[in-house]
């Protein structure tokens, strides 16, 4: 199985590869999408930076740059999860091969592992970009014991795939991604607390937070880089990932099978 997955992922990078312009939005993205919430950051922090001592009473850090940036970085990840793993089986479904590969004796399931496995590289080679530029561009420094940032980040990933699958699973029944990506995305920057501390929102906006488990990952890497946090500081947190890793994997695999079982039923596996 291991080896299909990675003939899988393998495809995949050959697929990729054969559009320069998906590899230059790798160095670009990363880099430009940080850089409004920071400047305009920036600009409502007053003369002299006035404001930032009521960011530090509220979020216990004065380093507003590397906290905007791990949570924009967090989110870029989970959008670019919904847009490749969500739309996976959909643009498979475009080009005329999800059918052929259907029916190939391997499972249908690793068909999505090895693309789970070749964006994960692909997010890792991200999140290098960004630590890298705003290391040397804004002299961003993320402090902190790295094997404790290190288990956050593992924890996050079944999470963020285990979504993934989910999400795609419903756009093939579906038959849609461009709206559900912009609806699912557009909850998490607003509930997550990607650039703004999840106290300045009101309760009832923070009792809904609690149920998306970025929220979780955002705080806990914060905690860590920024604040020099302990595991005990953010052992909740990790409890709360290991819940949703849980929970959000087990439901991928589950609507995968429903979905797989509903398209065999209705025939509309290359209905469009």
């Amino acid at each position: 199985m291991i080896e299909k997955i990675l003939l899988v992922a393998q495809k995949e990078w050959k697929i990729f590869r054969r559009y320069p312009s998906w590899i230059i939005a790798l160095f670009i993205w990363p880099v430009i999408f940080p850089f409004t919430y920071i400047f305009t950051s920036k600009a409502l922090a007053g003369v002299d930076g006035a404001a930032v001592d009521v960011f530090q009473g509220i979020s216990g850090t004065d380093n507003y740059t590397g906290f905007i940036v791990i949570g924009a970085v967090l989110w870029m990840w989970v959008n670019f999860t919904l847009w490749s793993i969500g739309g996976f089986l959909r643009n498979e479904q475009m080009r005329g091969t999800l059918e052929s590969n259907w029916l190939s004796p391997a499972s249908r399931m690793v068909h999505l592992l090895g693309a789970s496995f070749f964006f994960i590289l692909v997010n890792l080679f991200v999140m290098a970009i960004v630590v890298l530029n705003f290391s040397l561009v804004f002299n961003v420094e993320f402090t902190g014991n790295l094997l404790l940032g290190s288990l956050v980040y593992l924890l996050t990933l079944p999470t963020v795939y285990g979504l993934g699958m989910l999400f795609a699973s419903l756009v093939v029944w579906a038959k849609e991604i461009n709206a559900m990506v912009f609806l699912v995305r557009g909850i998490f920057m607003v509930f997550c607390g990607m650039t703004y501390p999840l106290a300045v929102l009101p309760d009832w906006m923070r009792a809904v937070s609690r149920f998306i488990p970025l929220t979780y990952s955002i705080d806990a890497l914060r905690k860590v880089f920024l604040m020099e946090a302990t595991f005990a500081d953010v052992r909740g947190d990790i409890m709360m990932l290991l819940l949703f890793s849980v929970i959000l994997v087990a439901g991928g695999a589950l609507a995968f099978k429903f979905t797989e079982a509903r398209v065999k039923e209705s025939g509309s596996l290359g209905v469009y």
